[in-house]
């Protein structure tokens, strides 16, 4: 999944890295994959302008958590600036 692959590289550069939950997904005969990743980093100021494609806050080509997001099916993220973030996607099947 390129998208889990963008946002764990986000959460090694500017989260100083995560933990990431894997949940097998049910829902009669669909089947899919939920990805949590949950940082301790500084957080995101303002995640409308990080989603926005060509912003970065480092070195970066600025399409991580945008180029998530168009890759799956759900996208959340939320965030608390000086603590952490947390990024959800899953994909159905």
């Amino acid at each position: 999944m390129n998208a889990a692959s963008e946002l764990a590289l986000n959460t090694l550069e500017y989260g100083g890295g995560a933990t990431v939950l894997l949940e097998l997904l049910q829902d009669g005969a669909r089947c899919g994959l939920r990805l949590t990743f949950k940082d301790t980093g500084p957080g995101i100021t303002n995640i409308s302008v990080a989603l926005t494609d060509g912003y970065t806050s480092g070195n970066g080509l600025g399409l991580g958590p945008g180029g998530a997001k168009r890759l799956v099916k759900e996208f959340e993220i939320e965030s608390t600036v000086g603590k952490e973030a947390r990024a959800k996607i899953a994909r159905w099947k």
